[in-house]
């Protein structure tokens, strides 16, 4: 991780731009992080990650929600498959 005034940042963009393929960058001013950059493969990584801890937070609500069980073979002939 590197970390960069915003002001050095304006002035040294390219070399941030190949920084960040590598590692993230965080933008700080005024003493505060005010952003990251990152590659878009890390940034996809990220967000396939979040996604995946959404879809575990959702099924563990649903499971901890209970009711009852439905059978896959219903579940199939309701959508159609």
């Amino acid at each position: 991780m590197s970390t960069i005034k915003v002001t050095d940042a304006r002035a040294q963009f390219p070399d941030l731009i190949s920084t960040a393929r590598t590692e993230a960058v965080f933008l700080e001013r005024r003493g505060k992080i005010e952003a990251v950059v990152v590659s878009p493969e890390q940034y996809e990584l990220m967000m396939d990650a979040l996604e995946e801890a959404e879809d575990i937070a959702a099924f563990d609500a649903a499971i901890a929600e209970g009711g009852e069980a439905i059978p896959w073979e219903q579940v199939k002939a309701e959508l159609g498959w």
